[in-house]
């Protein structure tokens, strides 16, 4: 067949896994192989398990051939068209960005994820393909990727690592000019290792994959890209080095050049010291010059909320692994590791990888608004003595790519408002267009939903049941639960203590009476995995499978084993209600909630990472008081309380008053203002927009300036970084002078600086912000030198006089033009 056109354009359209978001090749599919292809919805699968007659007789067909070469030419017209980066950005220096993440989160084809990592880092490359913003995305290919999960009679959960087999996965290898498979080179402690290459076709964009299964490895190398989030902490720190410095070298070998490199997690914080690396090799530099040259292109994304979250290494474990790297770099092992301390003196002190991305990044982010001010209290002792709001974290709040979650139906309803192009339609069209759709049909939309959802968790539970060998009687319950007509929630996530899965099991006997109220009756499907070392994780599992099993509640509960990316597709697009009960502030963002929207559902959640932006009484209902409470059984205890009276008095009473047509118009109302304010902004189309237009695009600038003249920039940054460390200590402040009058305070300040240049700093009036507001920061005019001084300045400033004198506090902070404070400069003075 490979000489057959009708199979090669099949080859073509299985192996770009834009079929995952555009779905008019379903049918194809489901022509060659129907039971297959409803279990894997993987193309590439069902065209390697068809018949070799089975593959001739439908490529013969004339009508089946028309279809193909319809949906090829569709593709590769759409990969030709314009898309918004090329239309608002044409003449931007970025070129290529450099995407790295541990996992990525694509399609249940490809099983490399885990959760919400992985599900941001698919996302936003389908965004990027979509957008056509240029990004080359760097990844591991897993043996066995994340676990799978069985749950046994008594409820407990089993993992198992089934093998991934590369031929049944829709990817290729990286070949050289010469047709030879691609291998990356590596030095790992004195041992060398072979890094096989892999492609990944994503729409206009490419995910290229390593793994160490090579067989010019001893078998325990061939083991280190076996399992995502496995093994020991060897075993992660050696799948980080492999990501990090084997995933630069992999972009040096593609003859690729970016500008951008950007970090999803401190896991990738070792391409950093790659970078520098090859700066050094092409420029001639020392690692120093290197660093300050390439850091302006690197780009940090945080998803961590809690310090513990953070990967550490023990000492003696890294210095084993950093020693050749340093003398590589030529910098001391001592220097290396101090990029990954708080304290650099501190032998004992492990390394933190989220602290060598802080230092060798030029900007750095959390994942929400919230996140944002939990991840600057966090790095904030990096910068000590600046005020914590004045940590360098910004945020930007993540997104779900639209096609990759709404329902077939659903992305029908979405085109008849803004075209066949969702990436290009303005978020005011959307709304507006949303306005005008009739009750009827956002409730047929709802209803469909809902059924389908139902109807695949009867067959995927009659499936379990028959792997199990369970009675008929049993398999044959499995195919009746749940009801049509009938409130239907969802609750889906990791099983993990911060996030509270059995927050709705607190009082099991008023949850029960919820949902089998014989006049409203409600129903739940519920799914998620505990990681293998999680014995209280896996221990609430068990609770919930035991609640299942009560009698009274068991035909209007559901709990579906191993949730994966198919199972998180069906819940978010039929799912009436969307429950989230994280513990206040430890959920970065979340992306479940998100999901419900475009399909429209709602969301009850507690008021953490992105529904503390969403959340108005108009679009759904919040759990919580917007404060954090630590881990205190009391306020668990109110909330669960709140969660029912909730579901008691609105949600429910709301979804089952009807009008003579028998539609919840004020249910439909929520849905119609959730739909219509939330689904764009909170997208993978903006996240990506605001990631190129504010980091991507300025950051590929700096770099370039920095890079320029062999790095004649970055030389004169350093310069300027050495005066400030060696001179600042002597920098001091005189008898300050305040005048009022006109309304204004008139400030005036001695400084003197000894022998740092005026130039190199910036001396600042500063006073806290009020009410929430930002601080005040404002610049001080430097006069004429004072006589008899070394480097002295009376500086003088005027404020409004509507706050006291003493509200305000002169400082000294760095200052150069291009430099970034205090990512790059952290020293600053107070006036005592």
């Amino acid at each position: 067949m490979d000489d057959n056109p009708q199979y090669e354009a099949l080859t073509e359209l299985a192996l770009n896994l834009r079929w995952s978001w555009h779905h008019s090749a379903d049918e194809l599919w489901g022509q060659l192989n129907p039971e297959l292809w409803e279990l894997t919805q993987n193309p590439w699968a069902v065209l390697q398990a068809a018949p070799q007659k089975r593959l001739n007789e439908i490529c013969a067909d004339p009508v089946f051939s028309q279809r193909i070469n319809e949906i090829l030419r569709e593709q590769r017209e759409a990969f030709e068209r314009p898309t918004w980066f090329q239309t608002a950005h044409s003449a931007a220096p970025l070129r290529l960005v450099a995407y790295f993440s541990m996992e990525y989160m694509l399609s249940e084809s490809l099983p490399i994820y885990s959760g919400g990592l992985g599900n941001v880092a698919g996302d936003q490359l389908k965004a990027a393909s979509d957008l056509g913003v240029p990004v080359a995305a760097i990844g591991l290919l897993y043996q066995q990727g994340y676990f799978r999960q069985e749950i046994d009679s008594n409820g407990v959960q089993r993992a198992l690592y089934p093998y991934n087999d590369p031929s049944q996965l829709p990817i290729t290898p990286l070949r050289q000019p010469d047709g030879e498979w691609l291998r990356i080179p590596m030095n790992m402690s004195g041992q060398k290792l072979w890094l096989r290459c892999w492609k990944v076709e994503v729409g206009r964009r490419h995910l290229y994959l390593l793994d160490s299964n090579d067989l010019a490895n001893p078998p325990a190398v061939r083991g280190i890209t076996s399992e995502l989030y496995g093994g020991d902490a060897d075993l992660r720190l050696k799948q980080e080095l492999i990501l990090g410095i084997g995933g630069w070298r992999l972009l040096r070998a593609l003859g690729l050049r970016p500008e951008i490199c950007h970090l999803n997690e401190g896991h990738a914080a070792f391409a950093i010291l790659e970078r520098a690396r090859s700066f050094m090799l092409e420029n001639g530099v020392s690692f120093d010059v290197a660093l300050a040259a390439t850091r302006s292109g690197n780009l940090f994304t945080t998803h961590t909320a809690v310090d513990a979250g953070f990967d550490r290494f023990a000492p003696d474990l890294v210095a084993h692994y950093l020693r050749p790297i340093a003398g590589e770099l030529g910098i001391s092992l001592e220097k290396l590791l101090a990029m990954g301390r708080q304290n650099a003196n501190n032998a004992s002190e492990p390394f933190n990888m989220a602290y060598l991305a802080v230092r060798g990044s030029g900007a750095v982010n959390g994942v929400s608004r919230l996140h944002g001010e939990v991840s600057r209290r966090l790095f904030s002792p990096l910068f000590p003595r600046w005020p914590r709001e004045e940590t360098p974290v910004g945020y930007v709040t993540n997104g779900v790519h639209p096609g990759t979650w709404e329902s077939p139906e659903t992305a029908a309803l979405w085109e008849r408002c803004c075209g066949p192009d969702r990436s290009a339609c303005e978020p005011s069209k959307l709304e507006e267009e949303l306005r005008t759709l009739a009750d009827t049909d956002l409730w047929r939309l709802r209803t469909n939903g809902s059924r389908g959802l139902i109807e695949y968790t009867r067959r995927r539970l009659a499936r379990e049941r028959t792997g199990r060998g369970l009675a008929i009687e049993d398999i044959a319950a499995a195919e009746k639960i749940l009801n049509f007509d009938t409130l239907t929630m969802g609750f889906a996530r990791r099983f993990a203590t911060y996030k509270r899965p059995n927050l709705l099991l607190h009082d099991p006997d008023r949850l029960a009476r919820i949902l089998t109220n014989p006049n409203h009756p409600v129903q739940l499907v519920i799914a998620g995995k505990a990681h293998p070392a999680d014995l209280a994780g896996q221990a609430m599992i068990t609770e919930w499978y035991r609640f299942v099993q009560r009698p009274d509640v068991r035909p209007h509960v559901a709990f579906l084993a191993d949730y994966d990316m198919l199972l998180s597709q069906q819940m978010v697009q039929g799912v009436d209600l969307w429950i989230n009960t994280p513990r206040r502030p430890w959920e970065a963002s979340g992306t479940s909630g998100m999901k419900v929207l475009a399909n429209g559902g709602m969301n009850l959640s507690e008021l953490d990472g992105w529904w503390v932006e969403a959340y108005s009484p108009d679009v759904g209902w919040a759990l919580g008081d917007g404060k954090e409470h630590g881990d205190d059984p009391r306020v668990d205890a109110a909330e669960a309380d709140a969660m029912y009276a909730l579901l008691e008095n609105e949600v429910v009473p709301k979804f089952y008053r009807r009008d003579e047509r028998g539609i919840p118009t004020e249910w439909i109302a929520m849905m119609r203002e959730s739909m219509a304010r939330l689904t764009p902004v909170f997208s993978a189309y903006r996240v990506v927009r605001e990631y190129t237009e504010r980091h991507y695009l300025p950051a590929a600038a700096a770099y370039c300036a920095r890079a320029s003249e062999h790095a004649k920039p970055a030389v004169e940054l350093l310069e300027w970084k050495r005066a400030l460390d060696e001179n600042w200590p002597h920098i001091r402040f005189g008898q300050t002078t305040v005048e009022t009058h006109d309304g204004q305070h008139v400030f005036e300040v001695p400084v003197y600086l000894d022998d740092v240049p005026a130039d190199y700093v910036r001396v600042e009036l500063f006073a806290v912000g009020l009410h929430g507001d930002p601080p005040v920061r404002q610049v001080m005019q430097r006069g004429n030198e004072l006589l008899g001084s070394v480097g002295g300045y009376n500086y003088t400033a005027s404020v409004p006089a509507d706050r006291p004198r003493e509200d305000y506090t002169a400082r000294v902070v760095p200052f150069r033009a291009g430099a970034v404070v205090p990512l790059e400069a952290n020293e600053i003075l107070w006036q005592r």
